[in-house]
């Protein structure tokens, strides 16, 4: 009997992607006689690693699939795999131009559902309707439903056994607590004062703690850099390890701390609590990490949040930036309350 195959398609961004690779582990363990083909950009393709039946094809948008031509290039490439079926995770310019070719070919498709409508409701400055919606890992799994597969998402933590990067294996072989930290974000209305993670490295010593700091390009490899050479426990892991040796790092972590990013999602990925710190944006919209508790973000209530669902609009309350109502003292409390007593 063949197995039928389906076609996953979510090109971006970081922390989508990272969600869709979650709930495809949990689609696979359901359904073990099915072949899952994840097209993304190729530099996520170290968050599928792992998952039973599934083969990783890149697209590159800037290159070879680049417009209308180059998604009928791709269009073809994808037909040498005969799916059955076709999810769209995505629900973009490309990805529609892309599920029209199929379409029109006459494969079973399904597209998933933005809640547009919905989103702009809690976003809008007058008469927000200040209301949780669906999680995005569920609407992802609707599409799924909607092909006729049964899918039920656990909502959980599960710990991943992967190895110790070996360039760590001293750090992490100690008896200290250790914590990631991913500070930056794409968008500045969603990054926490720079300056409040020195507190943060200095009221835990040295003597007891490992910090490890995630995520960036150039300047913020900078940033990471300077705070490394400032606090002996503090360690830099931009550019370092790859995308698959920080999912091994984040794996064996005591804690993880983001910003709404994608630091968050690659901890439930590998199964590690992670304390989320929110401005802009706000755990109502859908996207706290899979698994994660929404007694974990750190925020602040105010009318005006949220302004943005993706964190690319100011969110001005009480005369500053949502993200700076949050205090230092309030991601302490948090911490201490999160690690076990015995060792906070």
């Amino acid at each position: 009997m063949k197995k039928a195959r389906v076609l996953v398609i979510r090109f971006s961004a970081m922390g989508d992607v990272a969600m869709v690779a979650s709930v495809l582990r949990e689609l696979s363990a359901q359904h073990k006689q099915m072949e899952l083909i994840m097209v993304s950009r190729p530099q996520f393709a170290a968050f599928f690693e792992g998952i039973p039946n599934l083969t990783f094809h890149p697209i590159f948008p800037d290159e070879q699939h680049k417009g209308p031509k180059g998604l009928w290039r791709l269009f073809n490439e994808l037909k040498k795999y005969d799916i059955d079926y076709v999810a769209d995770l995505h629900n973009n310019i490309r990805s529609r131009i892309l599920t029209l070719f199929f379409k029109t070919a006459g494969y079973h498709l399904a597209i998933l559902d933005k809640a547009r409508h919905r989103k702009k409701e809690l976003t809008r400055k007058r008469h927000k309707i200040f209301k949780p919606l669906r999680p995005t890992v569920e609407r992802y799994a609707d599409v799924f439903r909607n092909l006729g597969f049964s899918i039920k998402l656990k909502h959980r933590l599960q710990k991943e056994e992967r190895p110790i990067p070996v360039v760590y294996q001293s750090l992490l072989g100690s008896e200290k607590i250790k914590i990631g930290i991913a500070p930056f974000a794409q968008h500045p209305y969603k990054v926490w004062k720079l300056s409040h993670w020195d507190t943060i490295f200095k009221t835990f010593p040295a003597s007891t703690y490992s910090f490890f700091i995630f995520g960036g390009g150039k300047q913020e490899s900078e940033i990471a850099a300077r705070w490394s050479s400032q606090h002996p426990h503090v360690h830099s892991t931009i550019g370092q390890i790859g995308l698959t040796g920080e999912l091994d790092l984040i794996s064996h972590l005591d804690l993880m701390i983001s910003m709404d990013s994608s630091g968050m999602h690659m901890a439930s990925m590998v199964g590690t609590c992670c304390l989320s710190i929110w401005g802009a944006t706000h755990p109502y919209a859908g996207f706290l990490g899979y698994g994660q508790s929404k007694e974990d973000c750190i925020q602040v209530e105010h009318p005006n949040r949220p302004s943005s669902i993706y964190g690319n609009k100011s969110c001005i309350c009480n005369g500053v930036e949502a993200i700076d109502l949050v205090t230092p003292e309030m991601v302490l409390e948090k911490i201490r309350k999160t690690l076990p007593a015995s060792r906070a």
